[in-house]
């Protein structure tokens, strides 16, 4: 359960990085009168929000749930 909500909010975090790294460069106008509109801060900033998610996931992948490791221990 609580992998399932780590790679959800690893998921809304990256998508959130790649639209404030699209406010940066202008091809998000919305909303209209937002500072992050053609600022270059928020493309960089955006992009380690993305990059930090992408691995949050990667790395929520990796590490074996409960239920694997018990698996893994009756195995043996």
């Amino acid at each position: 359960m609580r992998q399932n909500i780590l790679i959800l909010i690893g998921i809304l975090g990256f998508i959130a990085g790649v639209v404030f790294m699209l406010q940066g460069l202008g091809i998000v106008k919305a909303p209209i009168s937002s500072p992050m509109i053609g600022n270059q801060a928020w493309v960089i900033r955006g992009g380690i929000i993305a990059l930090l998610s992408a691995i949050l996931v990667g790395g929520v992948r990796l590490v074996p749930t409960r239920a694997e490791r018990k698996a893994a221990r009756r195995r043996d």
